[in-house]
């Protein structure tokens, strides 16, 4: 395919950016985003553009940004798909169903009956800035391999004049306590229904009581879950350890009830109440065979919770609660769980838990200053009081 672009520098480019990428292979999701963005701009360099990598100027990185903002409709999938597959031989190649770009609908909007639309495809500012720094990335590793001397990204002055800036801090996603109580109810009922849902219980309560991404409690090769990552320290105070984002060690404070629920949890998969140090057991164990479950399970597992706490939000004539919760996403319990502690524990304690570096972050779970605001405006009045007017 390379050799089939006539562009001479295309090969020594296509091994410079993949050794690029090599760099970001420890973190999976870096990785990705990464890869994803040196791949569009080198499909539209070599498709579109018909330039070299090192031929590209500040005003085609322009071309670029309005390029990626309205791509053409064969460049984008309705679905996401993975770039190869394997025949019954085992033999991988391309898949003819991935495109560089995807057009997706909002969850609720799926569920409604909404089918995605190639013509409503919108890039977030949050893809925009990742664009930026990305590219800007990689053009910098190229030049330091020498093999370029301008970063055409720096050359951009006004960048924010393609991001929208927002005057008042975007809320956070969460859920509201109503939310919460049905979601873990539904999850309590769901194992005295079944035994399997032990495990359905216990997921939920990491996310809540200990604040964690998803891939923090999914089985990834290069960093599982397994029950070894709860151990006590020399007090006797246990701790969760996990591997987040940059790829960074942390252990999380695991309070009161979660260390029971992890004895409950163990005992329903006929395990000792508490796990041995390095104990290699997947954390969430799949029904059949020897692994845990992967993000996509964990998502699955947290949708069926939600539906059924919607039904019964429904039931009960709360309907507009049912209809935000028919909205949220498994990122949306960690938000819950951060918003719910800066309540009463210390933000340096919230921040090291959940692993935060920059303590300007936590303010985005703050939102008393928005509730005092919101609250100083109900005394605006339509019509003015005047003494002594007579109308």
């Amino acid at each position: 395919y390379i050799t089939s672009l006539n562009i001479e520098a295309a090969k020594k480019e296509f091994d410079l950016c993949t050794e690029f990428l090599k760099s970001y292979s420890q973190s999976k999701d870096t990785f990705t985003s990464y890869r994803r963005e040196v791949e569009r701009l080198l499909h539209w360099c070599w498709l579109v553009c018909k330039k070299p990598l090192k031929d590209i100027s500040r005003n085609d990185i322009r071309d670029y940004l309005q390029f990626i903002h309205t791509p053409p409709k064969p460049w984008i999938a309705t679905k996401i798909a993975d770039r190869f597959i394997e025949n019954h031989e085992g033999i991988r190649h391309a898949n003819p169903a991935w495109r560089p770009f995807v057009v997706k609908v909002s969850k609720i909007a799926r569920q409604r009956g909404k089918e995605p639309n190639k013509s409503q495809y919108q890039l977030s500012n949050k893809s925009i800035e990742a664009i930026f720094a990305v590219l800007s990335s990689m053009f910098s590793y190229l030049q330091q391999e020498e093999y370029l001397e301008v970063n055409p990204i720096t050359l951009i002055r006004q960048k924010k004049g393609y991001i929208q800036r927002q005057q008042t801090r975007k809320v956070t996603r969460r859920l509201s306590r109503l939310q919460w109580l049905h979601v873990i109810t539904t999850a309590e009922q769901m194992a005295v229904e079944e035994t399997q849902h032990e495990r359905t219980l216990f997921l939920m309560s990491c996310f809540y009581l200990l604040g964690l991404r998803i891939s923090e409690l999914a089985y990834i090769p290069e960093r599982p879950a397994i029950m070894g990552n709860f151990a006590p320290d020399k007090r006797g105070l246990w701790w969760y350890t996990t591997v987040g984002k940059g790829n960074k060690v942390r252990d999380v404070a695991v309070p009161d009830e979660l260390f029971a629920a992890l004895k409950r949890y163990r005992e329903s998969l006929n395990l000792t109440p508490l796990p041995h140090r390095e104990e290699s057991t997947p954390l969430f164990p799949k029904l059949k065979g020897k692994q845990g479950l992967g993000t996509r399970q964990i998502r699955n597992i947290v949708q069926q919770v939600f539906d059924r706490a919607i039904e019964q939000l429904a039931n009960i004539g709360k309907m507009d609660e049912a209809e935000d919760l028919a909205t949220a996403t498994v990122h949306w319990l960690r938000h819950t769980a951060i918003s719910s502690e800066v309540e009463f524990r210390p933000r340096e304690h919230i921040r090291d838990d959940v692993g935060h570096e920059n303590p300007a972050t936590m303010d985005k779970y703050i939102d008393t200053d928005r509730v005092a605001r919101h609250r100083s405006a109900q005394s605006k009045r339509l019509k003015p009081d005047v003494e002594g007017t007579i109308l």
